[in-house]
Parts: structure tokens; sequence; C-alpha cells
């Protein structure tokens, strides 16, 4: 457990728990219930990005050295699936048939979602922006779903709250593609541009590569191994293209 119990050390931004307890205004279950299904929800997103970590081969997490990089690769998977298993092991104590189907459901679309995201930089292949958002519903979306689809099971309140949520997902993981770019505290938490680093298609990278005419220096950015001095005059050249001026949002 000392992998995961590394990473808790920080708390992130604490977005899921936030949201289990907003989502809680409108469905009312029970302390007992809500306290279950959020310690499931922590449980599975920490346990994720440890494992998140290595695939990327990520070198900080919320300012401190990867779990991976002080415990080892095998200990650290080892310590992350264990806790997957215990956070279905509360599950399994909520007692109601649906959790489990739940559970599994979103845990394997998490998974799917992943999948897409390993495949396209691997394969240096550039998503179209509709399979990105389709990879964002399944990836970043996955926990926000299961959160919300398990306390249903305990609440009167039925209404549909997919579509919502998958919004939310959407907005959560653009924003923080640009704050992975552009971001002075997530330089800080993380490393410097780590999504141009590892190679990764996200949002701007995108629709940068989609939209505008010199989308073959953002592929060539991408396919190439930088200092960090050069990898920031190539964002420098991002700024100027029509993707970071149309997402010109305050991170």
């Amino acid at each position: 457990m000392e992998p995961y119990n590394y990473i808790l050390q920080v708390p992130g931004k604490q977005v899921r728990e936030k949201l289990i307890h907003a989502f809680n205004f409108w469905l009312t279950i029970p302390d007992e219930k809500l306290n279950v299904i959020a310690d499931v929800v922590k449980m599975l997103h920490n346990s994720s990005l440890l494992i998140d970590d290595i695939e990327d081969n990520s070198n900080l997490r919320r300012g401190m050295p990867v779990a991976h990089k002080i415990y080892g690769v095998a200990h650290t998977i080892n310590s992350a699936n264990y806790v997957y298993f215990k956070a279905l092991e509360r599950v399994v104590s909520l007692n109601h048939p649906e959790c489990i189907n739940i559970f599994t459901e979103e845990l394997l679309e998490l998974h799917r979602g992943q999948g897409m995201d390993i495949y396209w930089r691997d394969s240096y292949s550039c998503p179209t922006e509709d399979e990105y958002k389709e990879m964002v519903q399944r990836k970043t979306g996955g926990l926000f779903r299961l959160a919300v689809k398990l306390m249903q099971t305990f609440s009167e309140n039925k209404s549909n709250f997919v579509p919502l949520l998958n919004t939310l997902a959407m907005f959560f993981q653009i924003r923080d593609d640009y704050a992975n770019l552009l971001s002075e505290e997530y330089k800080e938490n993380k490393s410097f541009c780590e999504d141009l680093t590892e190679g990764k298609f996200s949002f701007p990278i995108i629709h940068g590569i989609r939209n505008d005419s010199n989308s073959t220096r953002l592929m060539s950015i991408l396919s190439n191994l930088y200092t960090l001095h050069k990898r920031k005059g190539h964002l420098n050249g991002l700024g100027d293209t029509s993707s970071f001026k149309l997402l010109s949002i305050r991170v």
C-alpha cells in the first residue's frame, strides 16, 4: 500500500468529491451511502493515477516525484491493482445488486478510453475531434458517471444525468489539456508541457493539426523529444495558432 499512501500525502483538487456532494443536493442519499461512494471514487481515482503515471512515463504528480520512481514499477502496479479490488469490496458493502454492474461497466469504459489515448500516442495517429470527445467521455467521464449512478441506486431521483456528466467531463478535460501547455501552476505540479513531451494528442494539439495550415509543424513537435529550451520555443509558435487563440480561457 506504500505507493498508494504516498500519493495521498498531497491531495488533488478534490473535483470528484465536490461533484458527489453537489449532486447530492438533488439526490439526497443517506450520509452512510454517500461516504462509501465518495471513498470508492477516491480510491479508484488515486490508484488510476499511479497507473497513468507509469503508462505516461511521468516524472511529477502534484509537485512530487511519481510513486513508481520511488517504489518501483512492479510495486506501484500491484498497489494500484490492490486498491481497485478494495474499492470493489466497498461497492459490495453497499448491498445493492446494481452497484456491481455500474462499477464494472464504468471501469471497462474508463480503460477503453485510456486504451484509445495510448493507441493514438504510440501509433502517432492524430484522432478527429469527435474521436477525442468519445475518448474523454469514456476515460474522464467514467468516474463522474460511476459516482452519480451509484448514488442514484439509493435515491428516488432517477433523472438522466449522463448528458450533463459527459459535458462536465469534456469541460474538465479540455481545460486540463490547455492548462498542461500554458499554466504556471500546472508546470510546477507536473512538468513543463508534459503532454508535448509524452507525444500526447491533447485537444489544443488536435484542433491545431486539424484546422491550422502549419499542422505539419505541430506533428513534428510531437514526433521528437526536445530539450526544455526547445519546447519553450515551440510553445511560443503554438500560441500563434488559431486553436490557442480560440481557447483563450484563464487557467
